[in-house]
């Protein structure tokens, strides 16, 4: 083990985060700790490297365990170095050899020493132990997968803009490769390329993984284990973020069936004891029904906890077919251009996606359209009846910071009442008396729910959102979701969240070459294009390196090939089609034994599960911990062998129908 919890117990104030925790992370281990926001997750890895310490119960960690941990805080570090320099010092003890050896070597020069020259070959032996000829490449290697480029390596760290710096960072620190390495929204700061990068890389890591993120897609690339903080407690569940939620919703609905059983037992048991309690013969036997409600391990219900109101929007007007065109739009700063003479236009209905690298200009497009970014040259053209809202972090000066959270929203003129509005916010993450606070007093990731929130109430008919994910946390993606599938407006927006953007656009806009390509479909049909155009054009260079090697060969055979095609082929004979069908049939009539095997095991699994279901609303089963984890450990065992068996038996039916046709052919 690496490091964990047991038993931990923490507390902020009286709110516990975590009650009696245990948790052990093991060598080689891809863990996604993930919560509502607000439950946790960012404090349980301050406990893991100390910077916390637990109210009751050990936080465990190897002696010889090295953490890395990449957090928000980290950004309040400021130098004049490069950014290659900041990354290189990932290499601490190869950067303190190389000084040694350059003054061993002068002090080698001066004296000729033999005493100098073993410490000098020691040092050299020690550096080349290490890899130290290779640190300038390797960290080159990490920044420009992060999204650097070469003239970027050697430009001074305080240039970076807070996301940039995130990623030297990360850079460095994934470089140093320690033995558990904890990701606190490692995602946030990156591109879609960056991600894809740091996706690959994670996968092949020597050391365990920690990550904390709102990202679907990254944990269903990434994880094996998930760790959820929920109710003040960590439930382990061993797969990726799909099998969670699948999972989830098993446990969640057998602790409910559990639950409402063992009600029924307890008002059963509570009517007897009411109608034994006025007889004395039987007033012992209602002493000993309460005695036994009292020692009765109470099974709590399992209805989730979380905000649940639904985000819907307003349109008041309907707009003309087109609602933005760009004719022959050119933007440049300085010397980086842009986009350079790009038409396109928005139509009514469209989802739009604006995705690729970061430096593409992507929010710099999306600020032309809403019409405060000036261009070099061209036409900029709104259509009839447009009535737009537009979000971006960077316009959070636009909220009044005298106002409270309510007041700024009673002020976007939604017609909306106090309470609706109140349960909106619930939504960003703003409950209870949360909705009171000043603006002034707020982080910016809160000001930016605020103003998310503001844009969504406006009765616009166009939003344009850039990066509307980054402070949510995934039920609140997911109810965001929800609402823009039901909006009945037009949407572009800019976001690196994968999930994000496959659940919510119809079409993906992409600035290539400085012109703005566009594909009509979602994010996958987008992805799946192109992986096929790639390796159309991998097929084709292939063909004409193959074809250049082979010009000699081919002019030197020319004459033999034509008179092969010109003489008469042999007769090739019909070969009988009997001893195929023979064959056909013969692995039909396997395949058929083999279905009507599965179809048996499906009917017994079935009658199996019946009598488990039945096992679990056993009061006796129920009221005993030991029974009841039993039963639950074989239904879901059982569960899970129906979903395989049943997996089978619709392969092996197609096989069937298959081998049919060809039979019958």
């Amino acid at each position: 083990m690496l490091a964990g919890f047991q038993n931990v117990t923490f507390e902020f104030g009286a709110r516990a985060i975590v009650e009696e925790a245990t948790w052990h992370i093991q060598p080689g281990e891809r863990i996604g700790l993930i919560g509502y926001n607000g439950t946790g997750k960012s404090t349980l890895l301050k406990l893991l490297v100390g910077e916390y310490q637990p109210s009751a119960g050990t936080v465990e960690r190897s002696r010889t365990t090295s953490i890395g941990y990449l957090h928000q805080d980290l950004l309040s570090f400021d130098t004049n170095d490069s950014i290659l320099q900041v990354a290189l010092g990932a290499f601490e003890r190869v950067l303190q050899l190389e000084k040694e050896i350059e003054e061993i070597g002068k002090e080698l020069e001066r004296t000729g020493d033999e005493k100098t020259l073993h410490e000098y070959t020691d040092r050299l032996h020690e550096l080349e132990t290490l890899g130290g000829y290779n640190i300038h490449h390797k960290t080159e290697e990490v920044l420009q997968g992060l999204g650097f480029s070469n003239t970027e390596l050697q430009k001074p760290y305080k240039q970076f803009s807070g996301g940039w710096r995130m990623r030297v960072l990360l850079a460095k620190m994934i470089l140093q490769q320690p033995d558990l390495l904890l990701l606190d929204e490692p995602t946030n700061h990156l591109d879609l390329p960056s991600i894809e990068w740091l996706e690959k890389y994670l996968l092949h890591y020597q050391g365990s993984v920690v990550i904390v993120s709102h990202d679907k897609y990254f944990l269903n690339r990434m994880v094996t284990k998930i760790v959820e903080v929920y109710q003040q407690q960590l439930h382990i569940y061993t797969g990726n973020y799909d099998y969670y939620e699948k999972e989830k919703a098993i446990r969640i609905e057998m602790q409910q069936k559990a639950y409402e059983n063992q009600q029924d037992y307890i008002r059963q048991n509570e009517r007897l004891i009411e109608r034994f309690r006025a007889k004395a013969s039987k007033a012992a036997m209602a002493q000993s029904l309460m005695k036994k409600l009292d020692k009765l391990d109470r099974i709590e219900d399992a209805e989730l906890v979380r905000p649940n109101i639904r985000i819907n929007f307003r349109v008041d007007k309907t707009p003309g077919r087109v609602l933005v065109e760009l004719h022959n739009v050119s933007k440049a700063f300085g010397e980086n251009v842009i986009i350079e003479n790009s038409s396109v236009e928005i139509d009514r209905g469209d989802k739009i996606a604006l995705i690729g690298a970061n430096g593409k200009g992507k929010s710099t497009l999306l600020r032309i359209i809403a019409g405060v970014e000036s261009f070099t040259n061209g036409e900029r053209k709104w259509g009839h009846n447009v009535e737009e809202s537009f979000y971006a972090q960077h316009q959070l000066e636009a909220l009044n910071i005298n106002n409270t959270i309510i007041d700024e929203m009673k002020e976007c003129g939604s017609q909306m009442t106090e309470l609706e509005l109140r349960g909106l916010l619930g939504c960003f993450l703003f409950s209870g008396d949360d909705s009171d606070k000043k603006i002034k007093i707020l982080s910016g990731g809160e000001k930016a729910r605020v103003a998310l929130a503001k844009t969504i109430v406006s009765k616009a008919n166009f939003l344009m959102l850039d990066e509307p994910t980054n402070h949510l946390d995934m039920h609140s993606c997911d109810l965001l979701i929800e609402s823009l599938n039901k909006y009945e407006g037009s949407i572009i927006l800019v976001s690196h969240d994968r999930y994000f953007v496959a659940k919510t656009a119809n079409k993906i806009w992409e600035i290539v070459d400085h012109q703005i390509k566009e594909f009509k479909g979602g994010y996958e049909e987008w992805v799946a294009w192109k992986e096929r155009m790639a390796k159309q054009e991998a097929d084709a260079k292939k063909a004409e390196a193959g074809g250049k090697k082979s010009d000699g060969k081919n002019q030197k055979q020319e004459k033999k090939t034509e008179l092969k095609v010109t003489a008469p082929a042999p007769e090739i004979k019909a070969q009988p089609s009997a001893p195929i069908n023979k064959e056909f049939k013969k692995e039909l009539q396997k395949q058929q034994r083999i279905f009507q095997q599965l179809e048996e095991k499906i009917a017994g699994l079935k009658t199996e599960q019946q009598k488990l279901e039945a096992a679990l609303s056993d009061p006796a089963v129920y009221s005993d911990k030991t029974k009841f984890l039993d039963a639950e450990t074989a239904y879901k065992k059982a569960s899970a062998e129906l979903v395989s068996l049943n997996s089978d038996y619709e392969k092996a039916f197609e096989k069937i129908v298959e081998l049919e046709e060809k039979a019958a052919g």
